[in-house]
């Protein structure tokens, strides 16, 4: 099958927060939006066809996975990531950050420290201070336009603050980094060495690009799998964030009970029924379209580069590895802030980023522009940044 993205879908009055917020959240009326991590895509057509197909049967009553699904789930991990999922390892969560806070009040107690890697996405550090943890940040440093971790200031980051549990990023997010299986081993002794649990949030995994190869945490030893949390979704491979309905495996079952008790204890119990219908279909039938998706993706990440190289060449990029969330360099215009970029781009170009602090300090005179939307689109909130920045 071949598929277009180029067609623009109106999202307004649809319920989303990208377009149908923009005003009560301060922003102007008329900006273009890509801040947040969805897709302006519309999703597989074997997802829209069970959806309809399910919405038309009209009953939504109280719903489990069955074997279908368990069947979908399995194939697809073993195919795309050579990872041998087992049905008990699977948890089903509303999405992954609320698998991430399940994990942090199960595995940590209040005052304890809980360790991420800034600039990161900023759902993590939120959380962890909501549920009154103390964030430990050993942040990424910068290295030849790519992120690097800082494995000295890391493992001394666990050791002086008592840290109880690690919350990855696989692949990064915002920088788009693909960690390598030698990082992701180094990470894993370190916290393997001092006691650490593992939370690899891998809701990206599925979108990476060229040579980049990402590796679920639960295949580097089974060490590291009996010492982890994988938290998966096909959210952002299908753009189904929705839906509300995330895969969680934990192979360790010790884990897996604590774990479970704490979603158990939110209330939380039968997954959405269009959740498990959409999984379904898109993990037994979606790879072509998933496949033409990344590659339109990656092909709106070239132009962006392309773009701005030749319009606009003190905008730096950062080619992302992995995920469809390009990270902006705005470093080289010391002549303005941070904060003065940022109104910069909302208020003159009328273009909605994610500014760079959200993410942590770290993030300073960076902006998160979201490629996965028709080229137009694309270009036209490129090219008010460029008139803007020129």
């Amino acid at each position: 099958m071949s598929f277009c993205f180029d067609t623009v879908t109106d999202r307004t009055g649809s319920f989303a927060i990208k377009y149908d917020l923009a005003e009560k959240r301060g922003k102007p009326k008329d900006a273009v939006s890509l801040w947040v991590a969805d897709m302006d895509f519309p999703t597989a057509p074997c997802v829209q066809k069970a959806l309809a197909e399910r919405a038309a049967h009209g009953i939504f009553g109280y719903s489990r996975p069955d074997g279908r699904y368990y069947d979908a789930v399995r194939s697809w991990f073993r195919d795309r990531h050579g990872y041998a999922v087992r049905d008990e390892w699977i948890v089903n969560t509303p999405g992954v950050v609320f698998a991430i806070a399940a994990a942090i009040r199960a595995f940590t107690k209040e005052g304890e420290g809980v360790l991420i890697q800034k600039p990161v996405y900023y759902p993590f550090f939120n959380t962890i201070q909501a549920l009154d943890r103390r964030v430990v940040n050993s942040p990424l440093v910068l290295r030849d336009g790519r992120y690097a971790v800082d494995f000295g200031d890391f493992e001394n980051k666990i050791r002086s603050e008592g840290v109880r549990l690690f919350v990855l990023c696989s692949p990064h997010n915002p920088g788009g980094r693909v960690w390598t299986e030698d990082e992701l081993r180094r990470m894993s002794e370190i916290c393997l060495a001092n006691g650490v649990i593992v939370v690899s949030d891998e809701i990206h995994s599925d979108i990476t690009f060229g040579e980049n190869r990402h590796t679920v945490y639960a295949n580097l030893s089974e060490e590291a799998a009996q010492n982890s949390i994988i938290c998966t979704s096909p959210s952002k491979t299908f753009n189904l964030a929705g839906l509300q309905f995330s895969n969680i495996f934990i192979q360790n079952p010790k884990l897996r009970e604590a774990f479970q008790r704490e979603v158990d204890r939110t209330g939380y119990d039968e997954p959405s029924l269009m959740g498990i219908v959409a999984a379904t279909s898109a993990y037994e039938e979606g790879g072509e379209w998933f496949d033409s998706v990344r590659e339109y993706i990656f092909r709106n990440i070239l132009f962006t580069e392309e773009y701005l190289a030749e319009r606009c060449p003190r905008i730096r990029v950062m080619r992302p590895e992995g995920s469809y969330l390009v990270w902006l360099d705005f470093s080289q215009y010391t002549e303005m802030s941070d904060s003065e970029i940022s109104k910069k781009i909302l208020n003159d170009a009328k273009v909605w980023l994610d500014y760079g602090r959200m993410f942590g300090d770290e993030g300073k005179k960076f902006q998160r522009i979201n490629v996965a939307t028709p080229r137009r689109i694309l270009e036209d909130a490129l090219g008010r940044i460029c008139r803007e920045f020129k």
